[in-house]
């Protein structure tokens, strides 16, 4: 079921009395069968776009400034030019072969993982490697079903907190990149370990900005404008355009101080040159020789941590976009769902032969699927927008996080709406959907949250005499689940460092 308030439930793929394709375009991506349009799905990429964009210049600045064992960088420029291609290749490749609206590029959280866990052990090709056999092990266990399997047993009221959860972690992460909430410095002294502004308060001009967009994004929709999402963020960009060049708060770091009046991630100013031929000289750059030179135990529990954060986050994630897209079945069921995630799955193998980190599908999506985007059309036109940023890289950053985050706090609104279909009269269900919930805002983690759930739906649902009722790989998942959140106890028992 779809969550957006502007666009009409789309009509299932499979309905007989569904309206009949006007062309073999509009066949092959069935945007007439989905009750969307041409121009609903070039409005809808565009959307998605704005709100993915970030990574153009966020993962550049967590890569390629992080050093391997050796010391040595990737780059800025470099790391920009190939997360900007992975980006476009896959989001296209995912429309083209899933045809669905979701946009795919480095993951957040994992990228983290791999310059700051991964590449400190090793050489950053050899971390690329690993990258790449995590990807390949996660394309195989699609091609074998399991993987599709384990997602039809996960229990429809997970499924639902899953999507839910989502939405309060997106719109946790626009909050937190628009600069309305932040991290308190000294968090380990205090009652709490996030804040209102940076003391309490809001002030300045960067947060004035965030509020407008937040408005200006929530009337819009409410109003059910065609595109209210993307108004809403190239109108923010303007309003934050206008008050830096009237005000010049500066960014929030300024020569190593914190700027708590200052824009979050990127300073909304024209940057010269406006056209910059990419570098990819880091595609291909990868080596497998991980394994000799940082243990064959480490390597193999550094790529296990990869594959499980990837495969369940894809997972959540998928089920979030698809319930949103109303493209999943009254019992949660997916139409090609093995495409899909056989789609993530090179797209992570892709995004480390390439040096960009694993690639992944993006919750980001849910901002183009509220403004109504429904097929594989919306991501074609995103990926095109990527392959674009790869010549105009530094335009994107003419888009500060308090004009994007707006649209994720809003879409986050409405995806939280399927707590509807959570019976929390039954405790067996209430306390495992309310963990999947706020654990994934709370620990800033997707595959935490599905993890508590999953481990708790089994261990309650046991409690409760109906051990029965439990899928078989319900247990198993479960069980690699512990393994997950016992993985430093594993690593001392083994001697792992």
């Amino acid at each position: 079921m779809s969550v957006t308030t502007d666009i009409p439930p789309p009509q299932p793929v499979e309905t007989p009395d569904a309206p009949s394709p006007r062309n073999a375009f509009d066949r092959f991506f069935e945007i007439t069968q989905r009750g969307s349009s041409v121009r609903r799905e070039i409005i809808a990429g565009l959307t998605t776009f704005a709100t993915m964009a970030y990574i153009v210049v966020l993962n550049p600045l967590i890569i390629g400034t992080a050093p391997d064992k050796g010391g040595h960088f990737l780059g800025i420029t470099p790391v920009a030019g190939v997360t900007a291609l992975v980006a476009a290749v896959m989001t296209i490749l995912m429309g083209v072969i899933g045809k669905v609206p979701f946009g795919v590029a480095t993951g957040l959280g994992l990228n983290a993982f791999v310059a700051f866990s991964v590449a400190s052990k090793m050489s950053w090709p050899e971390a690329m490697g690993l990258v790449v056999i995590e990807g390949l092990l996660i394309a195989v266990l699609v091609v074998t079903g399991f993987r599709q399997a384990v997602f039809l047993a996960i229990p429809a009221e997970l499924k639902a907190a899953i999507a839910a959860g989502i939405g309060l972690f997106i719109a946790l992460i626009g909050f937190v990149d628009g600069g309305f909430v932040r991290r308190i410095p000294d968090a380990a002294n205090t009652t709490v370990p996030v804040q209102l502004g940076s003391d309490g308060t809001l002030h300045g001009w960067t947060s004035l900005v965030f509020i407008i967009g937040l408005l200006l994004t929530g009337v819009l929709v409410a109003r059910r404008i065609r595109g209210g999402m993307l108004l809403g963020i190239i109108g923010t960009t303007v309003i934050a355009a206008i008050v830096n060049a009237a005000t010049h708060p500066g960014p929030s770091v300024v020569n190593g101080k914190p700027n708590p009046t200052g824009w979050q991630l990127s300073v909304p100013t024209l940057p010269h040159p406006l056209f910059q031929a990419p570098d990819l000289h880091l595609v291909g750059h990868v080596s497998f020789g991980a394994f000799a030179s940082v243990g064959v135990v480490t390597a193999i529990l550094l790529v296990f941590t990869l594959v499980l954060s990837d495969f369940f986050d894809v997972m959540g994630t998928t089920v979030g976009l698809a319930r949103q897209a109303g493209l999943a079945t009254p019992k949660g069921d997916i139409p090609r769902l093995g495409r899909v995630l056989f789609v993530d799955g090179i797209a992570a193998a892709a995004g480390g032969g390439a040096s960009a980190s694993s690639a992944t599908t993006y919750v980001e999506s849910s901002s183009g699927i509220a403004d109504g985007g429904r097929t594989g059309l919306t991501s074609v036109v995103t990926g095109v927008l990527f392959l674009a940023a790869m010549l105009l890289t530094p335009l994107v950053q003419l888009v500060p996080s308090e004009a994007a985050g707006p649209a994720l706090v809003v879409v986050g609104a409405l995806m939280i709406r399927q707590v509807r279909d959570i019976d929390f009269t039954d405790i067996g269900v209430a306390v495992p959907a309310f963990l999947t919930m706020v654990l994934m805002p709370f620990t800033y983690s997707i595959t935490d949250g599905i993890g508590a759930g999953f481990v708790s739906w089994v261990a309650i649902r046991v409690a409760q005499g109906k051990g029965r009722q439990i899928h078989p790989l319900m247990w198993g998942v479960s069980i690699v689940f512990v393994i997950y959140f016992a993985i430093n106890v594993v690593k001392s028992l083994t001697g792992v460092s």
